[in-house]
C-alpha cells in the first residue's frame, strides 16, 4: 500500500513536469511548443507550429497515459508514459544538434537550457515511479475442483461429486431396520432341499392361537344332530 501511495506521487509529479516543459525554453530562448513534430523526423526549422501540432501534444498523451496507470495501478502503462516522454526528448536533441551542428549547454541563454531539463527529469519520474508502485495483488482463485464428503466417522469417505452428496455407501437411514424374522417351513424347521431358510422349531401345541367371536348358526329343522326350537331333534326326513 505504501509503495503504492509513492509510486503513484512520484510518477504524478514525472507527468506534471512533462506537460508543463514545453512551456518554457528549450534552446537559444526558443519554447519548446514552437517545435513541431513533424521537425522530429524531418529536422528542426524556424518555423513556429500551433499547441496541438507541437511537442506538447506526445507529452500530453504521456501524462494522459500516467494518470490512468495510477488510478488502475498498472505499472506497465506508467512505465510506457516514461518510455514516451524519454524517448520524444532524445529526439529532439538528436535533431536539434543535426540543425545547430553541436548541443551546448550555457548560462547566458543559449543552448539547451531548462525546458529540456523539465522533459527529461519528467520521463525519469515516470519510470521511477512505475518502479516503486507494486502493482495490483494477485486475485487468488477458488479451487474449482469437487472436495470429497467425507462422513462423520468415515475413514474412506464415499464422494457423489458433483453434488457432493454422500454415496450410496455412506447413505444411511435414520431408522433402524428391522430384524429379519427366521423363515419357518410349514410342518418342518429345517432346511429343505431347494434350499428354503430354516429356522427353530415350533410346537404347534404351544403357539398361541387366535381366536375370533363364535356366532350361533340360526336353527335349522333339517339337521337330525342338532335340536329344534323345542329341545328335540328334528325328523330325519324319512
Amino acid at each position: 500500500m505504501i509503495r503504492n501511495v509513492l509510486g503513484s506521487i512520484v510518477a504524478l509529479l514525472g507527468a506534471a513536469a512533462a506537460v508543463l516543459s514545453p512551456f518554457r525554453d528549450w534552446y537559444d530562448g526558443r519554447l519548446g511548443r514552437y517545435y513541431g513534430i513533424d521537425d522530429l523526423f524531418t529536422g528542426v526549422t524556424a518555423a513556429r507550429s500551433g499547441l496541438f501540432g507541437s511537442l506538447w501534444l506526445p507529452f500530453l498523451f504521456a501524462a494522459v497515459l500516467a494518470v490512468v496507470g495510477v488510478v488502475l495501478r498498472f505499472r506497465p502503462l506508467v512505465a510506457l508514459a516514461g518510455v514516451l516522454v524519454l524517448g520524444f526528448t532524445i529526439l529532439w536533441m538528436v535533431r536539434q544538434g543535426q540543425a545547430a551542428g553541436s548541443l551546448t549547454v550555457t548560462g547566458d541563454g543559449s543552448g539547451l537550457q531548462l525546458g529540456v531539463a523539465g522533459a527529461a527529469g519528467g520521463g525519469v519520474l515516470l519510470l521511477l515511479g512505475a518502479a516503486l508502485m507494486s502493482g495490483r495483488g494477485r486475485r487468488v482463485r477458488p479451487d474449482r475442483r469437487v472436495q470429497p464428503y467425507a462422513a462423520p466417522g468415515s475413514a474412506d469417505p464415499d464422494t457423489w461429486p458433483p453434488t457432493r452428496e454422500p454415496g450410496p455407501s455412506v447413505q444411511t437411514s435414520p431408522w433402524p431396520e428391522p430384524e429379519a424374522e427366521p423363515y419357518v417351513g410349514p410342518g418342518s424347521g429345517s432346511s429343505s432341499a431347494s434350499g428354503s431358510p430354516s429356522g427353530p422349531r415350533r410346537d404347534p401345541d404351544t403357539e398361541p392361537t387366535a381366536t375370533y367371536p363364535v356366532q350361533d348358526a340360526p336353527d335349522r329343522p333339517d339337521r337330525p344332530d342338532r335340536p329344534g326350537p323345542s329341545g328335540h331333534s328334528s325328523p330325519s326326513g324319512d
